[in-house]
């Protein structure tokens, strides 16, 4: 056999560093796992499918001009409500609009929405569990009945409320559905924080003269964030399916807007005749938190050590 070409001895080589029994540093072990933790996750299906949807929301969304004609906005009123078909794949609306067209440009929107989300709860629901469990006490009793006041709503009739006092639009739906689930990864993040504050690597930072600041950013932050991007991922078709709602009910993004509710909204008046107005929409909705949930599946069973693979 010959010598292994530069690319095949660069692989090997790459592989055997990642797979040493005794890495050589910190960054080495980091490097370990992660490869570990992504060949466990190749290894299921259901999850790989769930990459693939997600992967092509976000190859959608990036790359919206390029995959289609129009803006999504623009209106051709003399081809209104065409059926599916090689020029328009799924149709047009009730005002000419290509609905393939504003369902790429909605992916856009929905990712704005969940990423803004998942940027404003994750911090607020870590920060609030992180300190209720490590502090304990009256901190952590006033802090959990916060909570649990949050908790006791259901998460649409609160956002809707939100929604209501602060007025329609995509920002003011991010901000209601992000303070309607924070609640969760508070209650995920005290859980985790209660079991590892009288651990003994936490008390011997302690004795070594750890702040508690430092402790909890260092020690028990990166201990909390497993589970919290694996409750997050699962529940970004909750979230997806809260906009829409919202947008549904005119409460969310605005016409003209592409987002995928208030199409679904806007054409639900011809569901019987022309059903490829509110159905297409609905079956993005439908694909994108399906990818999410599996996703999210892959996700607990490699980063989750307390779940069963």
């Amino acid at each position: 056999m010959g010598d292994l070409g530069p690319t095949a001895a660069s692989r090997a080589g790459l592989r055997g560093w990642l797979m040493a029994d005794a890495p050589a540093d910190a960054f080495q072990a980091r490097c370990q796992r992660a490869y570990l933790a992504w060949l466990a996750f190749k290894a299921n299906p259901i999850a790989m499918a769930g990459l693939v949807i997600i992967a092509g929301l976000v190859v959608m969304a990036l790359l919206a001009p390029v995959l289609t004609t129009t803006d999504g906005v623009a209106q051709n009123l003399q081809n209104r409500l065409a059926p599916p078909s090689a020029e328009h794949w799924f149709g047009t609306d009730q005002l000419g609009r290509d609905i393939y067209d504003r369902i790429v440009w909605g992916a856009r929107i929905t990712l704005y929405i969940v990423g803004m989300v998942a940027i404003i709860v994750v911090p607020i629901g870590l920060a609030i569990g992180i300190v209720a469990g490590y502090v304990g006490g009256l901190v952590e009793r006033a802090l959990m009945r916060l909570t649990d006041i949050f908790l006791a709503f259901p998460r649409l009739i609160l956002a809707l409320a939100f929604v209501s006092a602060l007025g329609p639009g995509i920002e003011n739906a991010v901000l209601a559905i992000a303070l309607t689930t924070w609640a969760p990864y508070a209650r995920i993040a005290r859980a985790e924080a209660l079991t590892i504050r009288n651990s003994e690597f936490i008390l011997a930072a302690r004795v070594q003269g750890a702040s508690t600041f430092r402790i909890l950013k260092s020690h028990v932050v990166p201990l909390c964030l497993s589970s919290v991007i694996v409750r997050l991922t699962l529940d970004m078709a909750g979230i997806i399916l809260t906009a829409a709602g919202l947008g549904f009910l005119g409460l969310g993004a605005q016409p003209p807007t592409p987002e995928w509710g208030a199409m679904i909204s806007t054409g639900r008046q011809h569901l019987l005749d022309q059903w490829w107005v509110p159905t297409m929409p609905g079956l993005a909705i439908l694909i994108v938190s399906l990818g999410f949930n599996l996703l999210g599946d892959g996700l607990r069973d490699v980063l989750d050590p307390k779940s069963g693979s």
